[in-house]
């Protein structure tokens, strides 16, 4: 089935208020193997309106509508369709019961136009509102089906979560729902991924495989539609193998988590600690670490040495080495390992990671923007360090240096180095 979502409400176009409704839906429909093609904003116009009706109802067999259903004039929606459909609108006797109810249980008077969020379209399925007041609309005419959903989200969400989703699954019948598999990956960019997968991207039918990328990691949704389950893991398992195969020193989770839920997971299950020294990422890398929930069990601590003095103070790292003639200077592979062995030896950790770089703009040192040199210190083996020569602005290089830090100790905790 073929969906198009059309959300109702001037406030959108001019742009007072974000759509994320139809964010929720888009996710909502594809779990039931509904694919949305379009989106459409239409404004408060009853006219504008019944033309956008007729644009849906022409590449579509479901129309969503969001918006549109209060007590004021200007909500349209349902008046639209009932229009657009040649039908007449027939009051919903218990949700008009809740209202009356709900103006009695607050002392006021009933407000009339408050009864327009009782209507439904002649013949339209009723769908609760438990958390507000309009009722929604659902209906098949034609083989063409419409839901008309509240605007405000709290509203919205549990509506079409309930009885909407109910209803769509009744039209549907034996329909496949939309299985998906997210695979995550660090230490790649989305090109160097897609030229490892590129066949399979090119010849993908079903399953079908979508990348997506966000700074310092890329996902690849594996998706394929079935009955059940068993049958999806069955249709998708031969391209999984695949990938997993292709892309091992890379692929660090199957499901949609980031790189520092899977490192705090693996150090908890491996029984071991970590300490960190930053620098040009500012505490970055202990702020990701520290949003994940248990962490605490396994982050020992760290500390910002963002000055000469602080990384001598505080780590240990020689004078001499931070300046003077032919000192290698605070960005230099010399420095990130003295960083990291000391943050190590001070916290008496299993591992200390340390970033010491120029997030830019201007050039430090005489070393370019985008220098960074990554330090990983680890009990009872000789301290690595990686060189990385970043481009973008300062916070995509602190975030990247970041990420690859957390890619840097990943590979140690899984042998992949």
């Amino acid at each position: 089935m073929r969906a198009e979502i059309i959300a109702v409400g001037t406030e959108l176009l001019l742009g007072q208020i974000v759509n994320t409704n139809a964010q929720y839906l888009s996710r909502g429909l594809a779990e039931l193997g509904i694919d949305v093609y379009y989106q459409t904003v239409v404004g408060d116009n009853k006219d504008r309106l019944i033309e956008a009706i007729g644009i849906a109802r022409g590449r579509a067999e479901l129309l969503v509508f969001t918006g549109g259903l209060g007590p004021t004039l200007d909500d349209l929606t349902r008046d639209a369709l009932a229009d657009y459909l040649g039908r007449g609108v027939e009051l919903h006797e218990p949700t008009m019961t809740k209202i009356v109810n709900m103006f009695a249980g607050r002392g006021g008077s009933f407000v009339e136009s408050n009864r327009r969020q009782a209507l439904l379209v002649d013949g339209a399925t009723p769908l609760r509102n438990d958390t507000g007041l309009a009722v929604g609309n659902a209906l098949n005419v034609e083989g063409t089906c419409y839901m008309l959903l509240p605007g405000p989200p709290r509203e919205m969400k549990p509506m079409f979560d309930n009885d909407g989703s109910a209803w769509l699954k009744e039209q549907l019948g034996p329909a496949s729902a939309l299985h998906s598999v997210m695979l995550k990956f660090v230490g790649i960019g989305e090109s160097g991924l897609e030229d490892l997968l590129i066949d399979l991207i090119r010849e993908q039918q079903d399953p079908t495989i979508a990348p997506y990328a966000k700074e310092g990691e890329v996902a690849i949704r594996v998706s394929t539609k079935a009955g059940d389950a068993e049958e999806a893991s069955r249709k998708m398992g031969g391209t999984l193998a695949e990938i997993r195969g292709r892309t091992a020193a890379y692929l660090y989770a199957e499901e949609d988590v980031p790189i520092e839920a899977t490192v705090v997971r693996i150090l908890t299950e491996q029984r071991r600690t970590l300490s960190l020294a930053e620098s040009c990422t500012g505490g970055m890398v202990s702020e990701l670490i520290t949003t994940i929930p248990g962490s605490a069990v396994v982050y020992l601590g760290g500390v910002v040495t963002y000055s000469n003095g602080m990384k001598t103070s505080q780590l240990g790292v020689p004078k001499e080495m931070l300046e003077g003639p032919g000192a290698p200077g605070a960005i230099s592979s010399e420095t990130a390992a003295a960083m990291a062995e000391g943050m190590r030896k001070a916290a008496d950790s299993d591992f200390a990671l340390s970033v010491t770089g120029n997030a830019g703009p201007a050039a430090a040192e005489d070393k370019a923007v985008g220098l960074v040199y990554i330090g990983l210190a680890e009990r009872g083996r000789e301290t690595r360090v990686e060189k990385l020569q970043m481009s973008g602005d300062r916070e995509g290089i602190r975030l990247r240096a970041t990420k690859r830090a957390l890619y840097m100790l990943w590979l140690s905790l899984t042998g992949r180095e």
